[in-house]
């Protein structure tokens, strides 16, 4: 399949070599130098893909990377894409984990680190672009079906919501993914490579340490403690599950009223003890006096 592949990358000579293979492959390509460029280019001709470079100067690929993921401010006219969904791929020569995890945080689809083979790189435009014309040929879903319930967590498809017990969380692309996936079977555990397959379909560039990280990510978002997880729980050796678990009701704190009136059953309680006990000093004195 033809496409316009925008390539923001500061180096020239990289520029050129992506630029000449993606046209041996019948692409349009565009080609911008700075992060600010980047911006621009995407919002001007809506690309089909954007291939990013994370070291560049004015903005880098993380700040572009964020622009492009985050909602547009209110009344702002819709033009072309939703940037939300265009295909990012992210080059990089940080070679650390936490780097590149923290690029998809952001919302990038996939990434490469430098030096890498271009074709390789050209599989993974192939692999985006084929993902992206597929959703983008899906017939229009059942509105109710697309609403996944877990317990007091909702995840609605359409609208890319999701509230826990009534409060709205954010997620990022990856995250939202993996919670539709999980949600979509309750109570099913999944192994990181079914949940990675999930966000990031087959391409096998991933490693699965991904998962974790969203998972992590996932757990400050909609667990009342994510040191001690009630939805978004661990099968030790296998992997994750999404429990249908509702948070406490409202008003449901130690037991008041009757059960604490005399003869409930329970005994005499501290409120109790404390006033017999000042009854008593009070008799003791009116005693002493009367004497």
């Amino acid at each position: 399949m033809c496409a316009f592949v925008l390539v923001a990358e500061d180096d020239e000579k990289q520029a050129e070599l992506i630029r000449r293979y993606l046209e041996r492959e019948g692409h349009t390509v565009g080609v911008a130098h700075d992060g600010r460029t980047a911006l621009e280019q995407v919002r001007l001709h809506d690309p089909d893909l954007l291939i990013l470079d994370v070291m560049m100067p004015e903005i880098d690929g993380l700040g572009v990377t964020r622009v492009l993921r985050s909602a547009p401010p209110p009344g702002t006219p819709a033009t072309g894409r939703d940037t939300g969904t265009l295909p990012i791929l992210m080059l990089t020569a940080r070679s650390t984990e936490d780097d590149l995890l923290l690029g998809l945080d952001l919302g990038a689809d996939d990434y490469l680190t430098k030096p890498y083979s271009p074709r390789e790189l050209m599989a993974r435009v192939r692999t985006l672009l084929r993902r992206a014309s597929g959703a983008a040929h899906r017939p229009p879903p059942d509105p109710e079906a697309r609403v996944l319930r877990a317990g007091g967590l909702v995840v609605d498809e359409l609208r890319h919501e999701v509230t826990v017990d009534g409060r709205r969380v954010e997620c990022t692309p990856g995250e939202f993914e993996l919670l539709s996936a999980m949600a979509a079977e309750p109570e099913r555990v999944f192994t990181r490579p079914q949940l990675l397959d999930r966000i990031h379909g087959s391409s096998g560039y991933i490693s699965a340490r991904t998962v974790d990280v969203h998972v992590l990510n996932l757990r400050k978002k909609i667990e009342a403690n994510p040191r001690a997880p009630r939805r978004l729980v661990t099968v030790f050796g296998v992997g994750y599950k999404l429990v249908a678990y509702r948070g406490p009701e409202s008003g449901s704190g130690p037991a008041s009223g009757p059960a604490s009136e005399p003869g409930a059953g329970a005994g005499p309680g501290p409120g109790t003890r404390a006033r017999g006990r000042a009854a008593k000093s009070a008799g003791e004195t009116a005693g002493r006096r009367g004497a």
